[in-house]
């Protein structure tokens, strides 16, 4: 008796929660206008290794709902600043503690008429550990600019995404 009137006092709250504007970033799935929208997007090339993560960290996310639309309707231009500075100075004058920062200023261009829907920025940081083997220290500051790329790649679709849902 104490769950049907627990499920009868829930009842307004879920009638509410219908009516309070939230919509599915995706819906339609691979039809959806955001995905469509995304799958529209062309990246052109982006200079250097970490532009050449980044662009196909882009390509894999905007490409994901599998979606063929032909030509492409949105140009994605992006511009990268990848910086490594050392941060922590040991007793011996030595860095022990680096950080490496991935910054990305991006437009989304309308190819039918040349107007730029989205103009922003996004980025992410990451601290490598300075360790004794050089070797091991190049292959953390790689390692972390493939994962920048790929966080980095994550924001700029999700904004992409926000952009295009609103987008009539």
């Amino acid at each position: 008796m104490i769950r049907r009137g627990a499920l009868l006092g829930l009842l307004p709250l879920a009638a509410l929660l219908g009516s309070c504007g939230l919509k599915p970033m995706y819906a339609g799935g691979s039809d959806g206008v955001v995905a469509r929208g995304l799958s529209g997007i062309e990246v052109p090339v982006i200079q250097g290794r970490a532009g050449w993560l980044m662009r196909n960290a882009l390509q894999d996310r905007l490409g994901a709902s599998g979606a063929d639309t032909g030509a492409p309707r949105y140009r994605l231009d992006v511009r990268l600043d990848d910086q490594l500075e050392g941060l922590g100075v040991l007793g011996d004058d030595t860095i022990g503690r680096e950080r490496r920062t991935l910054r990305a200023r991006y437009q989304l261009v309308d190819l039918a008429n040349g107007e730029i829907l989205l103009d922003a920025t996004a980025g992410s940081d990451a601290g490598i550990d300075v360790v004794s083997s050089e070797y091991a220290t190049i292959a953390a500051e790689q390692t972390a600019l493939e994962n920048l790329s790929l966080e980095v790649a994550d924001r700029i679709v999700t904004q992409l995404a926000l952009t295009l849902r609103e987008k009539p």
